[in-house]
């Protein structure tokens, strides 16, 4: 008799910098050596434009997915997925796009972001919906193209996010989760709808948007379209009980938090959905990864790991005496500095390519410490901070951000936490207990380097407020 195949669960985690694919079992453990992954790049211009050719994200997932389902036997059960937020894409009647993904980091609408702060309460608006009235989101985005491509906007007969495009493109359903709404400042998380107001202010129908439908059967599948990248990291790093934080450092970064009960919106950070029962809580960065790799390009820094580690860990005094303002792209949290790119005060002869790189990478994580430092004022100090991403890659990076944050943090045990996450919400939703991941390394912060990143935060925040209230 042939042996029994155990069921098993595709997951899909679409990125802003990489599509990802593997096969879970029903514990979430990782199927060996069902993962694939492929690169691709944003588009940025000298405008703030940050696009996404569609074509070839769609391209990437198939690939992946034919590499991970051509390494198993096993019945796939159920399909999970993972995808990054906040970022638009008009479709024609066809469903054919008509326009590039234009991605959270495209902030060419920053003045169709102003006049929506003009016509509304900034705060009322955050507290209903999660989401600040800017560059980012949704309705400043729409509200520009119709303004710079009136013709385009005509034409366009749904507005989706990538990811419910391409779960669109290869299982033929139509569906938005309310996890992937919610991230784009149109969802009404008291009505679990799309806000009509927002709707009728970005000058839509409501036909154009997305069907809200966390749960899809076809083909024999439970399908569960895709959830925020966030939310998925979340779950997958084992950051959904109470008191934990996760710190997720990849393309861009972010501090999130799943709290057990109704706390306080601080203002400048988000709320979006992760499912029918709990939210996510934080705030986000622009410029992480994506700062690294301009560094390593422009500076002519060794793309070697081991040089750079080393770089990190011996950068000499001129690095603690810049001051960086991390805005190589719009900044978002905690501060939402839109009108301001990117400073490096104190360069002088001594200032080395080293220094510059140890100089941007730690600014980038006194913006994170500003962003914990609201969160816990919101929710209480954190029993455990929890870090994933590409920076799980540089223990020297690692060091940094626990100095930084003058806090002990933990390494996430599974280094694909948003592709794990994806299978893990899909377990949870077919009524499986999931068991935590196992721990992984603590981190200890050094008290000296933390009392220095505090004066270093210190400068770096007066810098900002000093350029913020010359350009008022």
């Amino acid at each position: 008799m042939p042996r029994r195949l155990d069921p098993v669960v595709l997951a899909i985690d679409i990125g802003t910098s990489s599509v990802r694919t593997a096969l879970f079992d029903e514990n979430a453990k990782l199927i060996p050596r069902s993962n694939a992954s492929h690169v691709y790049r944003v588009r940025h211009s000298a405008e703030h434009g940050a696009e996404l050719d569609p074509q070839v994200l769609l391209r990437a997932t198939r690939k992946c997915l034919r590499q991970t389902r051509g390494l198993t036997k096993n019945p796939v059960i159920v399909v999970g997925g993972s995808g990054f937020w906040h970022s638009l894409l008009a479709l024609d009647r066809a469903g054919k796009p008509l326009t590039p993904i234009f991605t959270w980091a495209d902030t060419r609408c920053a003045e169709d972001a102003a006049r929506l702060r003009a016509t509304f309460d900034e705060h009322a608006i955050q507290q209903r919906t999660g989401c600040m009235l800017r560059a980012s989101f949704w309705p400043a985005k729409l509200l520009w193209l119709r303004r710079t491509r009136p013709r385009l906007f005509r034409r366009a007969a749904r507005w989706v996010s990538p990811a419910e495009w391409i779960f669109e493109q290869i299982f033929a359903v139509r569906a938005c989760s309310h996890s992937m709404a919610s991230g784009t400042g149109l969802y009404d998380f008291a009505r679990s709808d799309w806000d009509a107001e927002l709707i009728e202010a970005s000058c839509l129908r409501r036909s154009q948007l997305g069907i809200l439908r966390d749960e899809v059967k076809t083909d024999g599948l439970s399908l569960y379209p895709a959830i925020g990248d966030g939310a998925a990291s979340n779950l997958g790093s084992g950051a959904s009980t109470r008191g934990v934080v996760a710190i997720n450092v990849g393309t861009s970064a972010a501090v999130r938090t799943i709290p057990w009960s109704e706390v306080p919106l601080p203002f400048g950070l988000f709320r979006f959905v992760v499912d029918q029962k709990r939210s996510l809580l934080g705030g986000a960065v622009s410029n992480a990864g994506d700062l690294r790799a301009w560094c390593l390009h422009e500076l002519r820094l060794p793309n070697n790991e081991g040089a750079l580690e080393k770089i990190l860990r011996q950068a000499g005094p001129a690095s603690e005496s810049l001051i960086i303002l991390p805005f190589w792209v719009s900044e978002r949290a905690p501060t939402w500095p839109e009108h301001l790119d990117g400073i490096i005060h104190g360069l002088t002869q001594a200032t080395t390519a080293a220094d510059l790189l140890r100089g941007t990478t730690a600014a980038v994580f006194h913006r994170l410490a500003q962003i914990l430092i609201q969160l816990e004022n919101a929710i209480g100090r954190a029993k455990k901070i929890v870090v994933s991403g590409g920076i799980l890659q540089s223990p020297a990076s690692l060091q940094i951000l626990a100095d930084s944050l003058g806090r002990d943090v933990q390494v996430c045990a599974d280094r694909e936490a948003s592709l794990r996450g994806a299978a893990v919400y899909a377990l949870e939703r077919l009524g499986k207990i999931v068991p935590p991941p196992k721990p992984g390394k603590i981190i200890r912060h050094d008290r000296a380097n933390g009392a220095k990143a505090r004066e270093a935060r210190a400068r770096q925040n007066q810098l900002e407020e000093l350029l913020c209230s010359r350009g008022r």
